[in-house]
C-alpha cells in the first residue's frame, strides 16, 4: 500500500546492495586466495612430510580397526554406523518387504520349510566324555569341547533326566543338582551321593558312564546297570501315569531315560565290534518309540549298516528318511550319494567320460554328489582328505561346518571302501557351485545358504581348528577405501620424504 515513489526509493536501495554484495563477495574471495598462497609459501618440507606420515598413520589405525571388526563381527563398522545411525538422521528409509497375505495350511508349512535356520541339534553320533574327549586332552593338552558346546549339553540333561517330581526322591534331588554342576568332579560326586541315597538311579548311572568310565567297556557297564534301574522305574511310571499331569511329566522323563541309555549301548556295542547287535538294538529301539523321531537315532542305524556293507539295507532306511516332508542331513544327503557312487565309481574315468559323455548311472550318480554338496559344502575336503579332522563336537549346526567335520569324522572310512568313490567325488564336487545361482546365497535344490553358520561353528568347533566358512564373505568397500587411503598416504609421506622440493612446488601448485 506504500507510495509508488517510495517503492521505487526502495528498489533502488536493494539494487545498491546486491551490487555491494557482488563487488565485495570476489574482494574477499582474492583475499583469502592471497592469504592461503602466502600461508602455503612459508611451509618447509618438514610440514609436508609431518602431515602425509600423520595421515597416514590414522588411515592406518583405522584400516587396522576395520579389518579386525570385519572379522570377529563379519560387517564394517564405518557401514554399519552409517546404517544404523547416519541414514535415518538425513531422512533414509529401509525398503521393508510387504506383508504377506494369508496362506494357505500348505503354503505356511511350505515356506516354514524354506526359511534357512540356524538351530543347534544334538550330535547323533557324539563321543563319551571320560572313554573320548577326556583321552584325547590326556594326550593332546588340547580341550576338544567348548564351553558353549558343554552348556548346550548341561541344558539337554537338565531337560531330559529331570522334572518336577524329583523333589519327591531324595536320589533324584542330589542329581538335579548335579547336572546343574560346572565342574566334572562334582558331578561325579553328586552321582556317588545319589547312589547311596537310592542304588537304582539310573541318572547317576548314566553320568558315571559319560564321564567317569575311561574305556568304552567301562561305559558300557554303567549303562547296563541304568538300564536294569530305568526299565523298573518305566514300568512304575506307566502304571501310574494317568493320575495326575505330574505323573505324566515323570513319565516323559523316564521315557527319554530308558531311550537314552539304549541307545547308547547300541553305540557302546558298535564301537565295541558287535555291529549286528548294535543294529537290532537301533531297530527295535526306533519300533518301540517311533514318535522320538528327531533324535535321529536312524543316523546311527546308517552308520553301522555301512559298516556291515549293507547296502540294500541302507537303501531301505534312505527311501524312508531321504522324504521331501523330512528334514535333511549331511548323513542322509552323502551317504544317498555315497550308493549312486557305488554303482558308477569302480569303472569310472574323468577321460573316458569326457569322450563318450555321462551314462544315466553316472549322471544320477553326480547328480546326487551335487545335491549333498550344495546341501553342506564343507564335507567334501574332509572327505578329501585337503583339510585336517578334529574330534566332532556334541552338537552340531546343519549344513555348517560342525555338521562336516561330524560325518567325515564317522563316514570317511566307509567312502574309502568303495573304491572309487572319493575319484567321482573329487573330479565331481566342485561343479556343484556353477549351478547355485548367484549371488551364492542363492539356493538351487535347497533353502538358501543361511548366514548364520559362521558364527555358531566358531563356537561349537574348538578354537585350534580352523572353520570353514562358505560363502566366503566379500571384504566391504570401507575396508578397500580405508586400505588404498592408507596407502597413498604412506606413498605421498615416502615421496615428500625422498624429493621434498619436488613435492612442495607440487603442493602449491
Amino acid at each position: 500500500a506504500a507510495a509508488p515513489w517510495a517503492r521505487g526509493l526502495l528498489a533502488v536501495a536493494a539494487g545498491l546492495c546486491l551490487c555491494y554484495v557482488v563487488l565485495r563477495v570476489p574482494l574477499r574471495l582474492r583475499d583469502s586466495l592471497a592469504g592461503v598462497t602466502v600461508f602455503l609459501s612459508t611451509l618447509t618440507p618438514k610440514f609436508y612430510f609431518a602431515l602425509t606420515v600423520t595421515s597416514s598413520f590414522i588411515s592406518g589405525l583405522i584400516f587396522v580397526f576395520e579389518w579386525w571388526h570385519f572379522r570377529k563381527y563379519g560387517t564394517s563398522f564405518i557401514e554399519q554406523v552409517s546404517v544404523s545411525h547416519l541414514r535415518p538422521l538425513i531422512g533414509g528409509v529401509e525398503n521393508s518387504p510387504p506383508a504377506p497375505a494369508a496362506l494357505s495350511a500348505g503354503e505356511a508349512e511350505t515356506g516354514r520349510q524354506n526359511m534357512p535356520e540356524c538351530k543347534v541339534w544334538r550330535n547323533p553320533l557324539n563321543l563319551f566324555r571320560g572313554a573320548e574327549y577326556s583321552r584325547y586332552m590326556w594326550v593332546t593338552g588340547k580341550e576338544p569341547l567348548t564351553y558353549y558346546d558343554m552348556n548346550l549339553s548341561a541344558q539337554d540333561h537338565q531337560n531330559f533326566f529331570t522334572c518336577d517330581t524329583d523333589t519327591l526322591r531324595p536320589s533324584d534331588t542330589v542329581m538335579q543338582k548335579a547336572w546343574r554342576e560346572r565342574n566334572p568332579q562334582a558331578r561325579i560326586k553328586a552321582a556317588y551321593q545319589a547312589l547311596e541315597l537310592n542304588n537304582d538311579c539310573a541318572t547317576a548311572y548314566v553320568l558315571l558312564a559319560e564321564e567317569e568310565a575311561t574305556t568304552i567297556v567301562d561305559a558300557e557297564k554303567y549303562f547296563k546297570q541304568a538300564l536294569k534301574a530305568g526299565e523298573m522305574i518305566y514300568r512304575k511310571s506307566q502304571n501310574c501315569h494317568s493320575q495326575s499331569p505330574q505323573h505324566e511329566a515323570q513319565l516323559r522323563r523316564d521315557t527319554n531315560v530308558l531311550v537314552y541309555v539304549k541307545r547308547r549301548l547300541a553305540m557302546c556295542a558298535r564301537k565295541l565290534g558287535r555291529i549286528r547287535e548294535a543294529i537290532k538294538m537301533m531297530r527295535d529301539l526306533m519300533k518301540e518309540f517311533p514318535l522320538l523321531s528327531m533324535l535321529n537315532i536312524h543316523e546311527n542305524l546308517l552308520e553301522a549298516l555301512l559298516e556291515l556293507q549293507a547296502y540294500a539295507d541302507v537303501q531301505a532306511v534312505l527311501a524312508k528318511y531321504d522324504d521331501i516332508s523330512l528334514p535333511k542331513s549331511a548323513a542322509i544327503c552323502y551317504t544317498a550319494a555315497l550308493l549312486k557312487a557305488r554303482a558308477v565309481s569302480e569303472r569310472f574315468s574323468p577321460e573316458t567320460a569326457s569322450k563318450r559323455g555321462l551314462s544315466t548311472a553316472e549322471i544320477n550318480a553326480v547328480e546326487a554328489i551335487h545335491r549333498a554338496v550344495e546341501f553342506n559344502p564343507h564335507v567334501p575336503k574332509y572327505l578329501l582328505e585337503m583339510k585336517s579332522l578334529v574330534l566332532p563336537p556334541e552338537h552340531i549346526l546343519k549344513r555348517g561346518d560342525s555338521e562336516a567335520v561330524a560325518y567325515a569324522f564317522f563316514h570317511l572310512q566307509h567312502w574309502k571302501r568303495i573304491e572309487g568313490a572319493l575319484n567321482l567325488l573329487h573330479c565331481t564336487w566342485e561343479g556343484t557351485f556353477r549351478m547355485i545361482p548367484y549371488p551364492l546365497e542363492k539356493g538351487h535344490l535347497f533353502y538358501p545358504y543361511p548366514s548364520c553358520t559362521e558364527t555358531a561353528d566358531r563356537e561349537l568347533l574348538p578354537t585350534f581348528h580352523e572353520v570353514s566358512v562358505y560363502p566366503q564373505k566379500e571384504l566391504p568397500f570401507f575396508i578397500h577405501f580405508t586400505a588404498g587411503l592408507c596407502s597413498f598416504s604412506a606413498m605421498l609421506a615416502l615421496l615428500t620424504h625422498q624429493f621434498p622440493e619436488l613435492m612442495v612446488v607440487f603442493a602449491k601448485a
